[in-house]
């Protein structure tokens, strides 16, 4: 999975390519092609 500061690019890279938020961070996922996976958001928990 690509960690990444733009997905607007990501999401051009394959016509299947969806943007998701889940739990605060975004997702560029796609099904028929699972290398085009990747992730914007930072990783820190709220306690």
């Amino acid at each position: 999975m690509k960690v990444a500061n733009s997905l607007k690019t990501l999401k051009t890279r394959h016509k299947d390519c969806q943007v998701v938020r889940r739990r605060g961070r975004v997702y560029v996922i796609n099904k028929t092609n699972p290398r085009f996976k990747a992730r914007q958001g930072s990783s820190q928990k709220k306690r």
